[in-house]
């Protein structure tokens, strides 16, 4: 009686271990299948949170490089004799040259006194006397218009009473039919 109770243990064992043998390579293949749609959503997930992060990093260095310019050229012409100095020596499209007289000595010859900026391929830089150091990366286009009192374009730099400049960024991962982030202002010169 024991004996037959062991060859049925014995078979029933082995009809089982078949059986999770088959679960077993079953159960495999659907996980494999689910952890190939799910490393493919991961994967989607990275890099559309990759490219949110680059449009948004260019977005706040346009507007950081907006605003600096923008308040070096609202300062340009300060001095205790501004009359003795020009305010802007070179007015191009993509570069500007800024002068101040900060120590109050009446020339424009000290450290940061006279400010370039300037666009040189992708990458619009200061100098500030230090050589030209980059401020922003990635500028698709940069642009400064110079105005009269009257609000007229001109090119003679003595004449300039404002600039509208113009920044137009792009990131890393730029998204083909993504917005294109563009900056625009209006700068008024105070000392002129």
């Amino acid at each position: 009686m024991y004996r037959t109770l062991d060859i049925d243990a014995r078979a029933i064992a082995r009809d089982a271990a078949r059986m999770h043998l088959t679960d077993l390579l079953v159960a495999a293949a659907v996980f494999g299948v689910v952890s190939a749609a799910v490393l493919t959503v991961l994967q989607e997930g990275l890099q559309g949170y990759t490219s949110g992060a680059s449009r948004a990093e260019s977005q706040q260095s346009g507007r950081v490089a907006l605003e600096r310019l923008a308040g070096e050229i609202r300062a340009a012409g300060l001095g205790r004799h501004p009359a003795t100095f020009a305010a802007i020596s070179l007015a191009e499209r993509t570069r500007v040259v800024l002068h101040s007289d900060l120590d109050g000595d009446g020339v424009v010859t000290g450290a940061g006194e006279t400010i370039t900026w300037h666009l040189a391929g992708k990458t619009l830089r200061r100098d500030a006397g230090g050589g030209a150091q980059p401020i922003i990366d990635g500028v698709r286009s940069f642009a400064l218009e110079y105005l009269d009192a009257l609000d007229r374009p001109v090119t003679t730099p003595h004449e300039v009473r404002s600039v509208v400049i113009t920044l137009v960024t792009e990131s890393v991962f730029d998204v083909p039919r993504a917005p294109v982030p563009v900056f625009s202002t209006r700068v008024r010169l105070r000392n002129r």
